[in-house]
């Protein structure tokens, strides 16, 4: 019973999480106040955020505190092909943090919190060269993406000496992904023997040149739509900071790799389309090769050959598969300091490591359970398909700067700029996974209300980036030279209160 009240509370936090990610799938900052400076944390020892960025620097927090964050975020995308010039959907996503820091008058300090550590999503309705009506126009097709993730946990921190701490925080993580899209397969895929002599198979016939009988194909396409699936795992972090006087501090903070498997989910399949196509292409060869044949005949003698294939027709190429995917989270390696040139001034800086190139090599996709005789005879299973989606992402480095200059006693302004190098490859990048924005710049400020109440805002702009598709493209040849792009619009607000 607790367990499912946990699954039911964290499911209703994660429901208002869908984001557009700043780095790769990475936020900036994770409250108003690291935001408004750039993102700038791991040498700033000063918010309860740093259970997240540098757990140590808790030591040197100057009080208690407790932290409640919103923040609304305002993606645009956009995708351009031969048969596409579009913007994505419009959304709005709200999301949140909570979190509390105990400082202690001993050397230990601890706290609690849950963190939305990032993610991505799109929604586009789009054309593509498969889905066709019986007149030749385009029957647009939904592509939607949502990938979030959250982390929960606690952290300690341990004073060394005055002026030196380490810290560790342990935390679970809880991570969702949804895909809908029309997805591409290679013909290799179909392993169902048509000639047991030969060894010949539908993924042959599909991919043979006409020529030599064959179909054609590059590549094979299937309306998919995997809902639901989530994963469990645990992350840790590890930091050092170090604070010799009130002007100078710095840290480091490594974060473990998080492997996750998604399971419970729901796969929709739908090869009606490229059945449909297979079945013309089948028919005019018919025709061609018999002059004289009507349409009527030729797709009789269509239909006998695909029964003799094993395909019956009247039972299509629909399905419901049990799915699970796999693909995990990065490992990453951040530094950071902080001066305070003044009373009035602090200036950050900090530089991350993100090992994208592990944790996003590929999506490991797996269908249990599928029933349809005919996709399970192409397939040459007994309703059991495995996948890789390619990803093969670059590690990345992120830079962020950041200050904040104290107006008067009652109130603090900030600012920051950001750049973090473009994950996505041009071979594997497409319009419903665009984490390719590199430039942000940040504004915020802090309202002190009284001495144990504060309120923070900031916002963050990240700046529109186009990235163009390789000729090539690994993910499916609709996506052949094409441009996909976004930019966002972040809004934060936190609510902060110090306690002795």
């Amino acid at each position: 019973m607790k367990q499912k009240i946990i699954l039911t509370v964290i499911s209703a936090l994660y429901s208002i999480t869908v984001l557009l990610a700043q780095n790769g799938t990475r936020l900036i900052g994770f409250d108003a106040v690291t935001s408004g400076r750039g993102g700038t944390a791991t040498g700033f020892f000063d918010n309860p955020s740093l259970m997240m960025n540098n757990p140590a620097g808790l030591s040197f927090m100057k009080s208690s505190e407790f932290n409640l964050s919103s923040s609304v975020m305002a993606p645009s995308v956009y995708f351009k092909n031969s048969i596409n010039d579009e913007k994505g959907k419009n959304n709005l996503f709200p999301l949140g943090t909570l979190s509390y820091v105990r400082k202690t008058p001993g050397k230990f300090s601890y706290g609690a919190g849950i963190f939305t550590q990032g993610g991505m999503g799109a929604d586009f309705t789009l054309n593509h060269q498969l889905y066709k009506d019986n007149t030749g126009n385009y029957v647009k097709q939904p592509y939607h993406s949502k990938f979030a993730v959250m982390q929960g946990g606690g952290s300690l921190a341990y004073k060394i000496t005055d002026h030196f701490s380490a810290g560790i925080t342990a935390n679970l993580v809880y991570a969702q992904v949804e895909f809908q899209m029309p997805m591409s397969m290679p013909p290799s895929m179909m392993k169902g023997v048509i000639d047991p002599q030969t060894g010949y198979t539908f993924g042959d016939m599909f991919s043979s040149a006409p020529e030599n009988g064959g179909l054609g194909y590059s590549e094979v396409v299937a309306s998919a739509n995997m809902q639901s699936l989530s994963g469990f795992n645990f992350n840790g972090k590890f930091g050092l900071a170090y604070k010799p006087n009130e002007t100078f501090s710095a840290g480091l903070n490594y974060s473990l790799p998080v492997n996750l498997t998604y399971k419970n989910g729901k796969a929709d399949m739908d090869m009606t389309y490229q059945l449909n196509d297979a079945f013309g292409k089948v028919v005019a060869g018919i025709m061609q090769q018999n002059p004289g044949t009507t349409a009527q005949q030729a797709q009789q003698q269509a239909m006998t050959m695909f029964s003799n294939l094993g395909i019956d027709l009247s039972k299509g190429a629909v399905d419901v598969y049990e799915a699970q995917a796999e693909f995990g989270l990065p490992q990453s390696l951040s530094a950071g300091v902080s001066f305070a040139p003044s009373k009035k001034i602090r200036l950050g800086f900090d530089a991350e490591w993100i090992n994208w190139k592990k944790a996003f090599k590929q999506m490991d996709i797996t269908l249990k359970e599928g029933t349809n005789p005919n996709i399970n005879r192409m397939m040459g299973s007994s309703g059991e398909l495995e996948m890789a989606f390619p990803m093969y992402w670059k590690n990345t480095v992120v830079i962020r700067t950041g200050a904040e200059y104290e107006i008067a006693k009652s109130f603090i302004i900030r600012g920051g700029y950001v750049y973090g190098s473009n994950p996505v490859p041009a071979t594997t990048v497409f319009p419903v996974f665009p984490a390719v924005v590199e430039h942000h710049v940040t504004l915020g400020g802090t309202l002190k209300v009284s001495k144990f109440f504060m309120v923070n805002a900031a916002y963050e702009y990240a700046f529109r980036n186009n990235v163009k598709a390789s000729a090539g493209s690994f993910v499916a040849n609709e996506y052949d030279n094409s441009t996909s792009g976004l930019k966002n619009n972040i809004f934060h607000i936190s609510l902060s209160w110090m306690m002795k």
